[in-house]
């Protein structure tokens, strides 16, 4: 990354880090509403103190720095507190509305500190940014099951007739895997709507990008690899992965 560029990303890096951490590991669910209510009021007020939490005080310097917006910050604040109370998603749209709030922002958030803010590349990156949280998901569906989350909408669970039982059980059944190559290859088409953003950005940007991209597109391949069984079996990406996603971005940026 530019150096220029690098402290206001550790500030931002950190604030998404913690206000994470916040309100997937915290036990009194209260008080983690009460955190992430606190940083939002901070995030907006006038006047900051000494009291003022060092995480919101450094994001504050990067936003008034780079004159970022800060709907952004305020709708991933949102999504953190959504995280404290939603367990499951009824729907395709239920689903989309979180990830508007909790994936999406970031792309509007990493534009904007290069200097785009065309409605178009944030449609474009909107693409991408879900399509990557949702291969996160697809590969920790168990490992999400056991924090009380299940993303998978509930309207695809009843359309391949797979049952909540079946995942905490991690029966890998004929069913499960045809619920599993639908999510994929849902990922895999948001993806693909989101590739053209990377020839509309300068080098730099487009080989990060390129990062993402092709390590997203990777990890599917991973799960499809498995034969869909996430419930049992790793799908990360391995060191040769890494490699050739690294080679590729390389490539696309000659």
């Amino acid at each position: 990354m530019p150096g220029r560029l690098k402290q206001d990303l550790y500030n931002i890096y950190a604030f998404l880090r913690l206000a994470d951490d916040i309100a997937d590991e915290c036990v009194v669910e209260i008080e983690a509403d009460r955190v992430l209510q606190d940083w939002a009021k901070d995030m907006e007020t006038e006047q900051i103190d000494a009291d003022t939490n060092p995480v919101i005080r450094a994001l504050r310097t990067t936003i008034e720095r780079r004159n970022l917006p800060l709907d952004p910050f305020q709708k991933l604040i949102a999504a953190f507190r959504l995280d404290l109370t939603e367990k499951q998603w009824q729907t395709w749209d239920d689903l989309r509305h979180y990830t508007k709030h909790s994936a999406d922002p970031v792309g509007h958030i990493v534009l904007s500190l290069f200097g785009y803010r065309d409605p178009d590349f944030f449609a474009l990156s909107d693409k991408i940014c879900t399509a990557l949280q949702l291969t996160n998901h697809w590969q920790d569906v168990y490992e999400d099951f056991n924090r009380g989350r299940i993303y998978i909408p509930q309207e695809d669970l009843r359309r391949f007739d797979v049952s909540v039982a079946e995942i905490e059980q991690r029966s890998t059944s004929d069913r499960f895997k045809k619920l599993m190559t639908f999510e994929v290859e849902r990922a895999r088409s948001l993806f693909l709507e989101g590739f053209p953003l990377l020839d509309k950005v300068d080098r730099k940007l487009k080989f990060q990008l390129s990062l993402y991209w092709h390590g997203g597109m990777n990890a599917l391949d991973a799960i499809e690899r498995i034969d869909y069984d996430v419930l049992n079996r790793s799908a990360r990406l391995h060191l040769g992965d890494k490699l050739r996603v690294g080679l590729k971005s390389v490539l696309i940026c000659l």
